[in-house]
């Protein structure tokens, strides 16, 4: 069986595989594959370790930390930052891999595990097999007598290390991708936290580059995350742009890789709409552009419209930066805000996507809404359908047939897209349409059929 989902390793706190024995031994048999790969016999391997928020995280933390040094990885800990943080952390500290303690935007009570490569990208398909075997087998030597997480030589365990200067080096990172010929001193910006891993960075880089700056969610409790804010939740940034008049609002998501927008209208800008910004308006246009299967097709048009190639990739930005990589392109991403800047950063990042949109706002002298106009979204309805277990809906004819004909009828004005969630046990219906009451009514009904069938 395989553990990894989309997006690493992701469940409710205390269930399988989201329990501390087994992160344990996921950090230990990570570690025996860092020590496999190492091409330096002479150097321990080392990884660093960052977390979000939640309260789960300290028990996480200290399991993984356990696994890595007795298979004999040093670990250096970062403590709460954003996983891009992380990512461009575990290059500049020249670590084997990095690991984020994070479930993203989904509750408290979820967690998950995320790694990255040496080189601050999504660790390789390769990589993750290897560990998912030596995990496979060590969950099955459970209850044997012999001993399943052998020390051979205290002598060779690893260290761990705590890092004070880790939030520092980010925020200066950050700033650094911003056109230094521009400042922020003239825009009020609102910026939701989440109550996540961006707490404090988000509002030092934009108050560093002269920003007024509004933060809103921004005092974690460890069980506040995601609660009704964030790129998730809107609502409560697009009303607090309004009441501070300000020139427009960013929200990250629990981990600080997703952002959407507000312009100063109140109005929400997705991860559709800052692609179309980030690609049409800026100084240079895009060559071409990666989407995900999510992405309406109001962005496909407009960038035909431009003139600029459009592919689409499988959800997750791992896949989205496969395809980047294999077209030789800097910009791709979701509708959910995963947004890659490769000539930026070497993986989604809220807050530089955040800061190149600004710098596009400076460059052209123009509002959000006026940089947005040429991007008309198709009307679209998404319905999730949770499920008491995960099951394939394209094994039941009843339903692969419903599917056909809502295809049929959608044929040359819209799309249908049905997909299993990766992380969780939850069918996702999309319906686009070029008639809203249509897009409407077809999701709901192909929601509840699967509902009816599946359960």
């Amino acid at each position: 069986m395989s553990y990894f989902g989309t997006d690493g390793i992701r469940g409710k706190f205390g269930e399988l595989p989201i329990t501390p024995d087994f992160i344990l031994k996921l950090g230990y048999v990570t570690g025996l594959v860092l020590i496999e790969k190492n091409e330096n016999p002479t150097r321990k391997p080392s990884v660093v370790i960052g977390k979000d928020t939640r309260l789960s995280g300290y028990v996480i933390e200290g399991a993984l930390q356990a696994g890595f040094n007795a298979a004999g990885v040093d670990v250096y800990m970062l403590g709460p930052l954003p996983t891009p943080a992380i990512a461009h952390l575990t290059r500049s500290f020249n670590a084997d891999a990095g690991v984020v303690i994070s479930a993203s935007h989904n509750p408290y009570y979820d967690n998950g595990i995320k790694f990255f490569s040496g080189d601050g990208k999504k660790i390789s398909d390769e990589m993750q097999t290897a560990i998912n075997d030596k995990l496979t087998a060590i969950m099955n030597d459970v209850g044997s007598d012999v001993a399943i997480m052998p020390i051979l030589d205290p002598a060779h365990l690893g260290k761990n290390n705590r890092i004070d200067d880790a939030k520092g080096r980010y925020i200066e990172f950050c700033k650094g991708s911003f056109p230094y010929q521009y400042d922020l001193s003239h825009l009020t910006v609102v910026v939701d936290c989440a109550n996540g891993a961006g707490y404090s960075v988000a509002p030092r880089v934009m108050r560093e580059l002269g920003a007024n700056v509004i933060a809103i969610n921004n005092t974690p409790d460890g069980i506040n995350i995601n609660a009704e804010c964030g790129s998730t939740h809107p609502e409560s940034l697009q009303k607090a742009v309004l009441e501070h008049d300000a020139d427009v609002g960013i929200a990250l998501d629990g981990d600080g890789d997703r952002i959407v927008m507000v312009d100063e209208t109140g109005k929400l800008v997705d991860g559709d709409g800052i692609l179309y910004v980030l690609a049409t308006q800026g100084k240079t246009k895009a060559k071409g552009v990666v989407g995900t299967l999510m992405s309406n097709m109001g962005l496909e048009l407009a960038l035909k419209d431009a003139d600029i190639q459009f592919t689409r990739a499988k959800v997750g930005d791992r896949y989205v930066m496969q395809d980047l990589e294999a077209n030789g392109w800097i910009l791709g991403g979701e509708p959910s805000g995963h947004i890659l800047c490769l000539d930026k950063s070497r993986t989604g990042d809220a807050i530089i996507a955040g800061l190149q949109v600004l710098a596009v706002m400076q460059a052209r002298e123009r509002a959000l809404s006026e940089l947005v106009e040429g991007f008309e979204v198709l009307p679209q309805k998404l319905v999730n359908v949770r499920l008491s277990q995960m099951q394939d809906p394209f094994k039941h004819e009843e339903l692969v047939a419903a599917f056909d004909k809502a295809q049929a009828t959608l044929e040359g004005r819209g799309r249908l897209l049905i997909r299993q969630s990766g992380t969780e046990p939850m069918i996702r219906v999309m319906v686009e349409s070029d008639d809203e009451i249509e897009c409407d009514v077809m999701a709901n009904d192909l929601a509840d059929l699967i509902k009816s069938v599946l359960g």
